[in-house]
């Protein structure tokens, strides 16, 4: 869950999570439907898939352990070196450093050194001895991580307070380097066509090929380059939304119909037991102004 999201977000979901399921047997034995109803909201819903296959691969190879090889632990689905280097520091001990954004950001700063000039693998196997001076290696993990994300953060970090600033290249320096992550902005125009009914449904299809929502429940989806009015459709709305690094423009038809085509099926406006991703809620919300 806290792959590329934040622990405050994560919380509530983490807690409703573990309360449901509290094994990884408890786990493998739910159901890809279940799975993403209760991550529903939380996005990047690939992770929940991963999640409940990692779960069944656990049960059926490792006895509900997780290896201790990092070879091994990487061929579990969706797990990178981020992920396998904190599993093993968080649940064996070992001495790892998970290495994300906030963990690049503390060493670049300590040394002052631009994060894309820095080799960070090589610079923790060169500084091991310096680094994992701990038998508390889960603890220095979790501690590196949150102290990129409280302390040494990307706006404003708190220099004058660290208990690094005595060696600190960055708070010593009158020169002190810019970490600047611009994040590819991709801005993209859709058409979303939406069948509706008396009865407050919505017709909806897992037939559209949209990288970002492949795979789920969605009206008819088509991108385009420009911003023609269809003239078969009834125009209700323009908006916005955003997914990850893609700002998406929206025009949003609809038409009252009792017949939709082999592919969709029926679903309710406001009562939908089904998972449905943020994405498709707010089409919910812009087509049920029409009732």
């Amino acid at each position: 869950m806290l792959q590329q999201t934040q622990v405050k977000t994560v919380i509530p979901y983490f807690n409703k999570f573990t309360k449901k399921f509290k094994t990884i047997n408890a786990l493998s034995k739910s159901n890809e439907k279940e799975i993403l109803k209760m991550w529903e909201g939380l996005g990047y819903y690939r992770r929940a898939r991963n999640l409940l296959a990692c779960s069944k691969i656990l049960v059926q190879n490792y006895k509900c352990k997780l290896p201790r090889s990092i070879i091994e632990i990487k061929k579990l689905p969706g797990v990178g070196d981020y992920t396998a280097n904190a599993l093993l520091g968080l649940v064996y001990n070992e001495p790892r450093i998970a290495v994300d954004g906030n963990v690049k950001r503390v060493f670049s700063r300590y040394l002052n050194i631009e994060e894309i000039k820095i080799n960070f693998n090589e610079f923790i196997k060169k500084n091991k001895k310096r680094l994992f001076i701990t038998k508390r290696n889960d603890d220095f993990v979790e501690a590196l991580m949150e102290f990129g994300a409280l302390i040494c953060k990307p706006k404003d970090p708190n220099c004058f307070t660290c208990c690094l600033n005595k060696t600190c290249k960055y708070f010593k320096s009158n020169n002190k380097i810019k970490n600047i992550r611009n994040k590819m902005i991709k801005n993209k125009n859709y058409d979303i066509f939406c069948y509706i009914n008396k009865k407050k449904q919505i017709a909806l299809t897992k037939s559209n090929q949209i990288s970002f929502l492949k795979n789920f429940n969605l009206p008819e989806v088509k991108e385009t380059k420009s911003f023609l009015k269809n003239q078969n459709w009834i125009f209700l709305k323009k908006y916005k939304n955003s997914i990850s690094n893609l700002k998406l423009n929206i025009n949003l038809y609809y038409k009252f119909s009792n017949k939709i085509p082999k592919t969709y099926n029926w679903y309710s406006l406001k009562d939908n037991r089904d998972f449905v991703p943020s994405f498709t809620k707010k089409i919910f919300r812009q087509v049920s102004t029409l009732f």
